[in-house]
C-alpha cells in the first residue's frame, strides 16, 4: 500500500489529523525504560492519530540501544498506523541509497524527512521508493530559519523555489512538505503552491505554533493532508505514574481541536 492510502484511511479511520512525535527524553520522561515509555505512550493513544514520528536524533543519542530500541518501537506500531522517520538525511548519490534503504528497508519507516540542499540527485533515491513517503524540508519551524530560507533565488524565498521543486519532482505521488506552523503565513503559500501534497507541520506546542493557523492553511480542499505533528506536549503531559492516562487525554483535546478547526475550515 502506498504512504498516501495508509495515511488517508487511517486518518478518516481515526478522525484524526494528530501525529505524535515519539522523541524520548530521559530527563524529562517519568521511571521507566525507553521502550516502554514508548510502548505505552503508543497503547495510550493509537485511537487518536494519523501517524508517529520518532526523530532519529533521541534513539542515537543511546548509542547501539537506542537503535535496537528504536527498532522495537517502529514494530510496536500497529501495522494500520503509518510512521515516519524523522531523519533530515540527505548526500551525493550513492550515500542517499544507502540511507533510504537503511530508513525504508531496514528500519521499516513509511515516510522520512529528507534535506533538498544537495539538490535532486540527493533525494532521488529516496523518491524511487514509490509506496513510501518523502517529506522534503521546506520551511522549518526553527527560529534561524530565515538564515537561508527567506533568501531569494530568481525572484522567489528560497523556501518557495523547493516547494515549487517538490511539486516537479512528484511524478510517482509520495512527495510530502515539512512547513512549520510557526510561519503561517508561509504555511499559506506552501499551500497555495502545492494544493495537493500532505504537508507535515511541526512547531505546535513547545515551539509556539498556532494551531488555529495551523490547520486552517494546512489543510486541503477535503480539509485533509496536514498532519499536526505535537511531540512534548502530549508526551510529559505527566511525569508521573499517570503519564499513559494525561498523554491520551492530551491528545485526545488536540486532536478535537484539529477537528473543530477543520470544520471551520471548509
Amino acid at each position: 500500500m502506498k504512504f498516501i492510502d495508509k495515511l488517508l484511511n487511517i486518518s478518516r479511520k481515526n478522525q484524526s489529523w494528530l501525529c505524535i512525535g515519539l522523541d524520548p527524553d530521559p530527563e524529562l520522561m517519568p521511571q521507566v525504560d525507553v521502550l516502554q515509555f514508548n510502548k505505552t505512550i503508543i497503547e495510550a493513544t493509537s485511537d487518536l492519530v494519523c501517524a508517529y514520528k520518532p526523530n532519529l536524533a533521541f534513539y542515537e543519542a543511546l548509542g547501539t540501544e537506542g537503535l535496537a530500541i528504536l527498532e522495537k518501537t517502529v514494530k510496536y506500531v500497529p501495522g494500520d498506523i503509518p510512521v515516519i522517520g524523522d531523519a533530515k538525511r540527505s548526500d551525493i548519490g550513492n550515500t542517499a541509497r544507502a540511507y533510504a534503504r537503511a530508513l525504508f528497508s531496514v528500519l521499516g519507516f513509511d515516510a522520512a524527512t529528507v534535506n533538498p540542499y544537495l539538490g535532486f540527485d540527493s533525494i532521488e533515491p529516496f523518491i524511487d521508493y514509490q509506496d513510501k513517503g518523502v517529506f522534503i524540508l521546506c520551511r522549518t519551524s526553527n527560529r534561524g530559519a530565515t538564515d537561508f530560507q527567506n533568501l531569494y533565488t530568481n525572484g522567489l524565498p528560497l523556501y518557495e523555489a523547493v516547494a515549487r521543486k517538490a511539486k516537479e519532482w512528484n511524478t510517482y505521488g509520495n512527495i510530502g512538505l515539512v512547513v512549520g506552523a510557526t510561519y503561517p503565513e508561509e504555511l499559506k503559500k506552501v499551500r497555495s503552491i502545492c494544493p495537493e501534497m500532505p504537508l507535515l507541520i511541526p512547531g505546535i506546542g513547545a515551539q509556539g505554533g498556532d494551531l488555529a493557523s495551523a490547520v486552517g492553511y494546512g489543510v486541503d480542499a477535503r480539509g485533509e493532508k496536514a498532519i499536526i505533528n505535537v511531540s512534548r506536549q502530549i508526551l510529559y503531559a505527566s511525569k508521573e505514574k499517570d503519564f499513559s492516562e494525561a498523554a491520551r487525554t492530551m491528545a485526545e483535546k488536540i486532536r478535537n481541536q484539529i477537528n473543530d478547526y477543520r470544520n471551520k475550515a471548509r
